[in-house]
């Protein structure tokens, strides 16, 4: 039987930073992930899978000493965002107004993982086992376990960081609620005719939006959400004629641009019922899956580890177990709510603008005029999309 502090289950980009976040309070970690990042290599294709990391997330990835690998690699920091649906009532976000240098980075996400992992095979407290995952998770009164092809574990803790079809969430009988969207999302990597760009950008129409995240040198990625009939209509089109549909369907400041590589997903929301049971504690996806309509989903994640260290540094410190109700309680108390809040307000979002209702759209565009001149009120609101 090994013996550690904290089991780990996913080395994602949450479970590497939770994993370097409890090593930090002293702990030792075992971490437990199928399948490494893949080396950088500056000649390959940009990754379809990317996260808008916002201030916040990347104060906490400095911290943990996660961050400097990005900047040695690859990201594409943006300093404004724009959002519209008819042109003129359009509401714009600038890091400027906040005397800030940007308001975060487009990354994908295999370089951020690869980037917490270049600290995580340094760290004293952290071992990492690749290659496979446990086929069993359960636990009793003395701790927690994990079987990996004969050879069992054992922690005071397990963390369910392995996405949102969590085997440790459903081992540990914790149920969750959520629903499919009646849309789903077509992402596009291409290569584009100007420089490196500075901003993000969100047109909005009956169908869905349709956005650009700006990528590292003369790359961005274009999303586009639809029905899913549209979505695997387009997935099928020659390349000529699914650049003549983005063409026509988004908007002109687009510019001239060549297709790379794209894929499709569907859009869900779920949510745990409960954050922990017992020694197993959910963050990330396993406990939460939002719509990426605001590209807020790790960052949820990354609030989810600071608390959690936050909560189990506080109780080492009183001498309280770190599986005891009360101390865990504290991390769901703190974390359900605001991660309920934030789907909700990406819900509102979705609902108010998934539909051609001429009153609703007169309001709609009424309300995101009233907000890029509401002075103070939109620094706030930015302010907390940020994290800060």
């Amino acid at each position: 039987m090994r013996q550690v502090d904290i089991l780990i289950a996913g080395g994602g980009m949450v479970g590497a930073a939770s994993a370097l976040a409890l090593a930090n309070l002293g702990l030792t970690v075992l971490v437990f992930e199928a399948q490494a990042p893949e080396e950088f290599d500056a000649t390959q294709p940009l990754d379809l899978r990317v996260s808008a990391i916002s201030q916040a997330s990347e104060r906490l990835l400095k911290e943990l000493d996660g961050w400097q690998g990005v900047e040695s690699m690859r990201s594409a920091p943006y300093c404004t965002l724009e959002t519209w649906e008819w042109q003129g009532a359009n509401i714009v976000f600038d890091a400027a107004e906040l005397q800030l240098s940007h308001l975060g980075h487009i990354v994908e996400n295999r370089i951020l993982q690869l980037s917490l992992w270049q600290t995580l095979r340094r760290h004293p407290r952290i071992e990492l086992l690749t290659g496979a995952r446990p086929q069993r998770y359960w636990q009793d009164e003395q701790g927690v376990y994990a079987e990996l092809d004969g050879q069992f574990y054992q922690g005071q803790l397990l963390l369910g960081c392995d996405g949102a079809q969590s085997q440790v969430r459903q081992q540990a009988g914790i149920g969750v609620s959520g629903w499919q969207y009646r849309q789903h999302c077509l992402a596009i990597n291409i290569r584009t005719e100007a420089p490196q760009q500075s901003g993000t950008w969100q047109e909005f129409t009956p169908t869905g939006p349709r956005a650009l995240l700006p990528l590292a040198g003369q790359h961005a990625s274009l999303v586009w959400y639809d029905s899913p009939q549209r979505i695997a209509a387009l997935k099928r089109l020659p390349l000529p004629e699914l650049k003549q549909a983005i063409v026509a369907a988004f908007p002109e400041r687009l510019g001239e641009f060549e297709i790379e590589r794209f894929a499709s997903f569907p859009l869900t929301r779920q949510h745990a019922k409960q954050y922990y049971k017992d020694r197993v504690v959910l963050l990330g996806d396993a406990a939460h899956t939002i719509n990426p309509l605001a590209g807020q989903g790790v960052n949820l994640g990354f609030k989810d580890v600071a608390m959690l260290a936050e909560v189990l540094a506080d109780a080492l410190q009183r001498g309280e177990s770190l599986h005891s109700s009360k101390v865990l309680g504290r991390y769901q108390r703190f974390r359900r709510p605001d991660n309920l809040a934030m789907q909700s307000a990406m819900d509102a979002f979705y609902l108010m603008f998934s539909n051609d209702h001429m009153p609703l759209k007169v309001l709609r565009n009424l309300g995101l005029t009233l907000a890029q001149n509401s002075g103070p009120i939109k620094n706030q609101v930015m302010k907390y999309a940020m994290g800060l």
